[in-house]
């Protein structure tokens, strides 16, 4: 179960519970003449989803708040005309906003200004959404059945400041490259929600970004993995180590041809002259890697690149590729995307693009395979696409000749920016697992087997800011709580070997000392999943009860006994909910159990014979913490 479907069934629980019952700039308060600044990394990501294609949003600004208080300092300001960002393509990647220049000094939290007109927020959902989803598919849903929630200000001008407190502190110093990754969490259960009021006869959706913008703290700057780089080049050093760029963006949503908004961010870009920047003039068709920019013709001033770029210990962005033409529309054309098939008897995969629409891509003996803007190919050839070492779910930016009139397009090169398996776990052992993703199209279906990246690769760093080493896993429900050392692995086995049936989801990665030539597991999400409907059988005792599934045709599980765990931690609280439906009024009403008073009121309903309805991940010890816990009162539901 993904953490998109888990949303599904957590509204279908609520729901059914009703039916049932019937530029860079500095605030002018901070600077002065002696200021010093230092240099960040600004960065935007997404925790996805699959219901999506495009998530358009326009940040308008993001400022910082000092740590103990005084005005807060501007670091971004959108240009005139702001652009549109779309969060979908974002699945644990960055989009670069900018190098942005921040006064030294210690930042606790940010607020972030996104436009909140009608027709500011761009929603076109996938081609094939998960089972249950609301809206139809490849479809851009009108802007005036989106409702913006939370929106400041007069018509034409709304916003909606998001207030984000940070995780850890951000230091910037006058030689620092921290980076400040802001993600927006596409997958959290109140962002996005289809509703239909009562008598109305469209589906409305309202977004709430409040809830779903939080901190994602970067270990180091070189972790970063970004998504490529649109710019409109400005110069090149003479010395021919760098080429400067005004950043650009593609036009939401998508026109043909589709052309720039200019940015007001300007990037250099460092040539790799040890190892090389591969260079793509798609103008005249050619290739060739250089350790120079010096003397590239296709760098002249106004051409429009796309760039696939990492940042260095230093902090400063070195090239691994770069496509180039006089005409934007050929360097955005190659599409990027969710992977929603993989064909190897014909030799080709589909992408869903921007529009929602699925674009087909053969794969001959040269294609080459490239992870997370590698500078060496993983792969080559249609051969690659056998074995499920490139599955449906993995996102990709995929390179074309523009040039070419063949149908279907052939890939020049697929760079992965993420490589995402997901699905039932089984087989959990102390070297590795398999995950098994069944779909509605069959031929999407996946067995594979990961192995444990290998116990000295390092991986991260905990919320305390501690690297870590090896395999970690964690909860959905609460991702600060990371299980990693010595004990990880156990702990993972014994979990996901229990009677609950355990579903998770991987970002593999490619070369790992485990697995020189494949593809390894560093870390695993265990999502929640749905028990039966069930009976208390046995009472609340310091967080923990009794349930036992009750006996509904077609429902796995029915019959089966289950040790609940509940959490009433603020800020990782299990999410408890009392439905009633009394004299035909049906009433939810949630319960605070960080509070004395709610947990008491849960306590002395969690009783023999109490109907209840959990959703929850495994636990070590064959108990299932609860993320979701429904109880009912007054008239019972049936299933």
């Amino acid at each position: 179960m993904s953490l998109t479907n888990l949303r599904y069934w957590v509204c279908v629980a609520l729901c059914g519970a009703l039916a049932a019952c019937g530029g860079s700039s500095t605030d002018s308060g901070s600077s002065s003449a002696t200021q010093q600044f230092g240099t960040v990394p600004l960065v935007v990501s997404d925790a996805t989803s699959d219901d999506w294609a495009t998530v358009g949003v326009r940040i308008l600004s993001i400022a910082l708040t000092p740590q103990g208080g005084g005005a807060s300092v501007t670091v971004y300001t959108a240009p005139s005309t702001a652009p549109y960002v779309n969060l979908e393509q974002l699945d644990q990647i960055g989009e670069l906003l900018g190098n942005v220049s921040v006064p030294v000094g210690t930042y606790t939290g940010a607020v972030v200004t996104v436009s909140g007109n009608p027709g500011d927020v761009l929603l076109v959902t996938a081609q094939d959404p998960e089972a249950g989803f609301a809206g139809p598919p490849s479809t851009q849903i009108a802007s005036d059945d989106i409702q913006i929630q939370h929106t400041q200000g007069m018509s034409g001008a709304l916003t909606v400041p998001v207030s984000v407190s940070f995780v850890q502190p951000l230091v910037v110093t006058s030689s620092s490259s921290n980076a400040l990754d802001l993600e927006f969490d596409l997958s959290h259960p109140a962002f996005i929600i289809a509703h239909q009021p009562p008598a109305a006869g469209t589906l409305l959706w309202a977004v709430n970004f409040n809830p779903a913008v939080r901190h994602h703290p970067i270990a180091a700057v070189t972790s970063l993995v970004l998504r490529h780089l649109y710019g409109t080049v400005t110069s090149v050093a003479t010395d021919g180590s760098s080429v400067t760029v005004t950043k650009d963006y593609p036009v939401l949503p998508i026109v043909s041809p589709e052309t720039a908004v200019t940015g007001n961010q300007s990037l250099t870009i460092q040539v790799d002259s040890t190892n090389g920047t591969l260079f793509y003039d798609l103008d005249t068709g050619t290739s060739s890697t250089v350790t120079s920019f010096a003397g590239v013709t296709a760098l002249a001033a106004g051409e429009y690149l796309r760039i696939a770029a990492r940042y260095q210990e230093n902090g400063t962005l070195t090239a691994t590729r770069i496509w180039a033409s006089s005409d934007f529309n050929n360097v955005w054309i190659s599409p990027e995307g969710h992977v929603e098939d993989v064909d190897p008897g014909t030799g080709t995969f589909t992408v869903l693009n921007e529009a929602g629409l699925p674009v087909t891509l053969a794969v001959n003996d040269t294609t080459q395979f490239y992870f997370q803007d590698g500078a060496a190919a993983i792969g080559s050839g249609s051969a690659f696409l056998a074995n499920d070492q490139f599955v449906r779910g993995f996102k990709v930016h995929v390179s074309v000749n523009p040039l070419s009139t063949q149908t279907p397009m052939v890939a020049q090169s697929v760079d992965i920016e993420n490589a995402v398996y997901s699905g039932a776990i089984s087989a959990a052992s102390t070297t590795g697992f398999t995950y098994t993703h069944d779909y509605v199209r069959s031929s999407d279906d996946y067995t594979l087997s990961l192995n444990y990246i290998d116990a000295s690769s390092p991986n991260g760093t905990d919320a305390d800011g501690n690297a870590i080493v090896g395999f970690k896993w964690w909860n959905f429900a609460y991702p600060t709580l990371i299980d990693s050392g010595s004990g990880a692995i156990t702990d993972f086995v014994n979990a996901t070997t229990t009677q609950i049936s355990a579903y998770g989801e991987s970002y593999a990665t490619w070369g790992d000392p485990a697995n020189p030539s494949g593809w390894s597991a560093p870390l695993a999400v265990l999502d929640p999943v749905p028990l039966p409907l069930s009976t208390v059988t046995t009472a609340w005792s310091s967080g923990t009860f009794g349930i036992t599934g009750l006996s509904i045709a077609g429902m796995n599980g029915s019959g089966d006994t289950y040790t609940v765990d509940v959490d009433s931690t603020s800020g990782q609280a299990t999410l408890v909910y009392q439905v009633d439906r009394s004299n035909g009024i049906v009433t939810v009403s949630p319960i605070d159990i960080t509070t004395m008073d709610g947990l008491t009121t849960l306590e002395n309903a969690m009783v023999d014979g109490t109907l209840v309805k959990v959703y929850g991940t495994p636990q070590p010890n064959g108990a299932l913490r609860a993320y979701v816990l429904l109880y009912y009162t007054g008239q019972m539901p049936q299933s």
